[in-house]
């Protein structure tokens, strides 16, 4: 079929199937500029840009630079300063502020390649923080202003195909780095932020927050990829691709593709658009003037195979899979190709209200998703995350079944965070660059602001995980920042929500509390959406012993201020006298660990499971603060800096099941939580009720139905007369098959000494029997342990640990299909772990056990044995105290 379209756009075609598109010749590869780069301090370079971006500059005594980085990243790798984010090494008398201070000059030698000749060659920087001139052979050929903003440069006319030229950029770092509190024992965490956020679009949580201490150059560098393309005279700019759906119906959709299509020559340039993306393609044929633009749209009514039938759709986590799309669009000018573009993008449609309420609920493809979220503050704390790494964060939130992330205050931007939250169906609440109003001035470059902000969304809002724009953290932005956001959005994001504030409107709301607190407090509140709630969560013994010199693992001081461990929001120097009251004195660190772990657990799935007792009735949202730490610390984190998870991962991902049994530990009900779009029917519920000596002193069944999208009570708990001063609690929910679906356990004191579990340290030492099998697929490793408990007393928190046999160190990260395991009596459990082969480094695997009162028989089978973590045992330490340093 063929339709004639009348003006710019000349000749439409259309066709379903799947039809090559017309011959024509690809472009050539871009290349990276990773390689080669040298650093040196403006002040000691005496020549201009024009001279230093010669061929002639031999630069003497300049440092290996690493790039993407920042410039401290590139002096500690040139081993000028020390890691700074172990012990104490980031204090200012061991590396100076004064390098926030400082302009920077990058250099780097490149080849253009041969392939490159006869097109036009871009130089293309994604990234740098905070400004910047950039020469290429001894001619400037741009600046760039704000660490969020893309500079996209038409080299041509200094370079030559199949030769070298140089590259020379001078870094600014921000203009207003601010003095940061240094964090101590005597002063706590101290005030968030200053002036940095005068600057707006930049890393502004680094002159200090408390979750990370000053960080010295403010992140400046050239922190994203460098890299050289070619195109023809006329180039493709800002996709657009949306989807819409016939709610409540999902079997078609609608899908529409917006491109500007840029001339860059001197002579107008006909051509055709050309596109496709499953089984859809689709021509257009578009004339552009000398040094002007056309934008061009492919929708449903004009082009009628837009419309898709069976889509397949894009769910968030737990909801359904994570189908994605591939847009390849290419716009040729006479028979070869002049710029092509790939667009990945999910057919799904957000909604944000619902009939029954005025808060922000937010559906997906008209199912109603209860938001579980972690607060990212910044991916990592001198930007050193490559994408393996960053994968391992993300996917440890699917593996918590977490089905959201909020970037706060945009700090961690970057595009293979969003191509791995489309991946594994994390939804991004994402922010622009101001904080709240008392942690920061506004910003006082507007024009800077809205550039970056406009680039932003420019380049990130094909992302299906992005679900809203956020302008401003616990604040209303100035008006007209306001003003501009609001035009912004009306133009280039035409189906996402704009929320001014992240702790007001439609029912939202911030402000922690951030400590930690006995779990039936997180069942009190009166808000529906929460975007920050958090607690301590401290980490493994081993992460401790990884983060600080072994001087300070057996005293609370000011290291362990440095690591968020102080006084300030989450209380850090009323811990350790809660943890002393609530589970008995602590002998030493790892007695404290082994305290804690259950103290994470606690809290943290309290913190999801008393939101889920009131489910879309008012509770649409809860956000951790945080899920993800930018550094090593002591608080609000659900895995450590260095990837190891600790306990209150696997507490979330219990909390957040999709179908959950809980037991509400505010009121003492049984309830079934119940996710998703679909009714469970004909369900039973078991509760067994056991001593502290593993004596069952109760049991009741419940018949269960349970409606969508609600929390359903089953029935009060009749606790007996005859219970121990500590006892536990066992649920379990099966299906009409029999088929166990969600299981709980939890460890409770009597109510007139509720907050004294101290009878817990009674229980004897379980040793448990256990088989471990190992297998690998595809440069994986998989190793299945299956434990035993064969004695009378519960075994509880068993927590495993993958190592490398002869070394004994870690291997990080791991994915465990659960951690933190409480085992009944004769009751048998099997743990399934994934890692990368290659992390093993030709060594056999070895897993260790420790928990709170479990050791394990050793075992073993081919390349892999079983035994216990006989370094996390209170015994095999020193009888320390753990005293915390006087604060004088």
């Amino acid at each position: 079929m063929r339709m004639k379209v009348w003006g710019s756009a000349l000749v439409l075609l259309f066709v379903t199937g799947s039809v090559a598109l017309a011959a024509g010749s690809s472009l050539p590869e871009t290349v990276t500029l990773s390689a080669g780069w040298l650093l040196q301090d403006a002040a000691k370079v005496t020549q201009n840009g024009d001279a230093i971006a010669s061929a002639n500059f031999k630069p003497q005594g300049w440092y290996s630079a690493t790039v993407p980085g920042t410039v401290l990243t590139s002096l500690v790798n040139a081993g000028v300063y020390r890691e700074p984010l172990y012990g104490e090494n980031s204090r200012p008398d061991k590396i100076p502020d004064s390098l926030a201070r400082t302009n920077y000059w990058y250099r780097t030698v490149f080849e253009v390649p041969k392939t490159y000749a006869g097109r036009r060659v871009w130089l293309n920087l994604e990234g740098i923080n905070f400004s910047s001139q950039v020469w290429v052979n001894g001619t400037q050929v741009g600046t760039m202003k704000g660490a969020f903003k893309r500079g996209i440069f038409d080299i041509s006319s200094v370079v030559k195909p199949g030769r070298k030229a140089v590259l020379a950029v001078l870094v600014s770092p921000q203009p207003h780095p601010g003095d940061p509190h240094e964090h101590t024992i005597r002063d706590g965490v101290g005030k968030n932020g200053g002036i940095t956020a005068i600057d707006g679009p930049t890393f502004l949580s680094t002159i200090g927050w408390d979750w990370i201490p000053a960080i010295r150059d403010r992140d400046t560098g050239i922190w994203q990829k460098v890299f050289l393309s070619a195109t023809g005279p006329v180039v493709i700019r800002d996709p657009l691709v949306t989807t819409d759906l016939p709610l409540p119906k999902i079997d078609t959709a609608d899908v529409s593709v917006q491109a500007r299509m840029e001339n860059v020559t001197d002579a107008p340039q006909k051509g055709v658009l050309k596109g496709s993306f499953g089984d859809v393609t689709f021509e257009q044929s578009v004339e552009v003037a000398a040094h002007s633009s056309q934008t061009v749209t492919v929708d449903p009514k004009s082009t009628p195979a837009m419309h898709m039938e069976h889509p397949k759709l894009w769910w968030p986590n737990g909801y359904g899979p994570q189908n994605l799309y591939k847009l390849h669009m290419s716009f040729e000018v006479d028979g070869k190709t002049s710029d092509d573009k790939n667009v990945s993008f999910g057919v799904r449609k957000f909604t944000y209200s619902v009939p029954d309420s005025e808060n922000l609920t937010i559906s997906v493809n008209g199912v109603r998703v209860f938001i579980r979220g972690g607060n990212w503050g910044l991916d990592e704390a001198m930007k050193r995350n490559p994408r393996e790494r960053l994968e391992a964060q993300i996917r440890m939130h699917q593996i918590a079944n977490l089905n959201m992330i909020r970037n706060w205050v945009g700090q961690s931007t970057s595009e293979d965070f969003y191509e791995l939250c489309d991946k594994y169906g994390i939804l991004v609440w994402d922010e622009f660059f101001q904080p709240n109003p008392s942690d920061g001035p506004d910003p006082d470059d507007f024009e800077t602001y809205m550039a970056n902000v406009r680039d932003k969304i420019l380049r990130f809002r094909n992302h299906a995980a992005i679900v809203l724009w956020c302008a401003r953290n616990e604040g209303y932005p100035p008006k007209r920042i306001d003003d501009a956001l609001r035009v912004l959005m009306n133009e280039l994001e035409p189906t996402r929500l704009y929320q001014a504030n992240s702790a007001d409107g439609r029912g939202v709301n911030s402000h922690g509390p951030y400590h930690w607190r006995t779990p039936r407090e997180f069942y009190v509140y009166d808000e529906a959406f929460k975007t920050e709630i958090g607690s301590i969560s401290v980490p493994t013994l081993e992460s401790i012993h990884g983060m600080m010199p072994e001087k300070d693992w057996e005293t609370i001081n000011d290291d362990w201020a440095q690591h968020d461990f102080a006084k300030g929001a989450a209380d850090g120097d009323k811990y350790p006298a809660m943890i002393a009251d609530r589970y008995g004195k602590v002998a030493n660190l790892a007695d404290f660990v082994r305290k804690s772990q259950l103290a994470n657990y606690e809290a943290f799935r309290a913190m999801y499971e008393g939101r889920n007792a009131k489910l879309f009735y008012p509770t649409t949202g809860v956000i951790t603060w945080m899920s993800n730490p930018a550094q090593p610390s002591f608080v609000w984190q659900l895995y450590h800096h260095d990837l190891e998870p600790n306990s209150a991962l696997f507490a979330v991902k219990k909390a957040a099941e999709p179908v959950h049994i809980q037991l509400n530990e505010a009121n003492g009900e049984v309830e079934v939580i119940n996710n998703l779009d679909s009714p469970l029917e004909s369900a039973h519920a078991h509760l067994t009720i056991y001593n502290l000596d593993g004596a069952v002193q109760y049991q009741r069944d419940f018949e269960v139905s349970a409606a969508p999208s609600l929390a359903t009570r089953l029935g009060s708990v009749e606790w007996p007369s005859t219970l121990s001063s500590v006892h536990f609690v066992k649920l379990e929910l099966r299906d009409a098959t029999g088929k166990l679906i969600s299981e709980n356990f939890y460890w409770r004191a009597l109510p007139e000494h509720q907050d004294d579990l101290k009878a817990l340290d009674s229980l004897p030492l379980v040793m448990l029997g256990a088989s471990v099998i190992r297998r690998e697929v595809e440069g994986k490793i998989f190793v299945t342990v299956t434990l035993q408990n064969t004695g009378k007393n519960v075994a509880l928190m068993t927590h495993l640990q993958l190592r490398r046999q002869h070394s004994g160190e870690r291997v990080l990260p791991v994915y465990y299909s659960d951690n933190y395991v409480s085992l009944l009596p004769n009751e048998t459990r099997t743990i399934t772990i994934e890692a990368a082969t290659a992390d093993l480094k030709g060594e056999d695997a070895l897993v260790v056990l420790d928990g709170w009162n479990v050791g394990v028989n050793t075992a073993t089978s081919a390349g892999v044995s079983v035994e216990t973590n006989v370094g996390a045992l209170v015994d095999h330490w020193p009888l320390t105290g753990l005293p915390m340093e006087d604060a004088r």
